[in-house]
């Protein structure tokens, strides 16, 4: 690998590390507990459009890990982790269909990590009742998943052929 491409590796790490401290400090106004924006995901879904599934992957896990070390805990891990790999996992299958833009790839991810996390929720907390929360995730990760994958869109446009 070229030093550019480390380099990147490493900006893209460090943005998502910064991102995901700024959303820990907004406050919590949303009626289902929990819920966020997924500024990360930009950060995820511009390593997906521009270094590939493996570059995608590795900031993905390692913004987790080290967010939870340094701003959470291991149970916030574990959700994040269960959200954030099964978001990735649907963002990779519907980009290689070929049939969605950047923008839908990005809903179909805001929308399944709330299904990760919830799925987890029910598990650890053994309670289905924390599924009625579920309708309430999907429109939230359906409008987050459309405002970051339309940002993405937009800064990858204006971001110069990756190394």
């Amino acid at each position: 690998m070229k030093t550019g491409g480390i380099a990147e590796y490493g900006l893209l790490g460090s943005l998502a590390m910064v991102l995901s401290y700024v959303e820990s400090q907004m406050p919590v106004f949303f009626a289902v507990p929990g819920m966020k924006l997924g500024l990360t995901n930009l950060v995820v879904l511009l390593a997906l459009y521009r270094r590939g599934e493996r570059a995608a992957f590795a900031v993905n896990i390692v913004r987790i890990v080290l967010t939870a070390f340094t701003f959470g805990s291991l149970s916030a891990m574990l959700y994040s982790l269960a959200g954030g790999i099964v978001s990735f996992l649907v963002m990779v299958l519907c980009r290689r269909s070929g049939k969605f833009s950047m923008t839908g790839v990005s809903i179909a991810g805001g929308v399944s990590h709330n299904i990760g996390q919830t799925a987890v929720a029910v598990f650890v907390l053994e309670t289905a009742q924390l599924a009625y929360y579920l309708p309430f995730l999907m429109i939230a990760g359906t409008a987050a998943g459309f405002a970051v994958g339309l940002t993405g869109s937009l800064v990858a446009k204006r971001l110069p052929a990756g190394s």
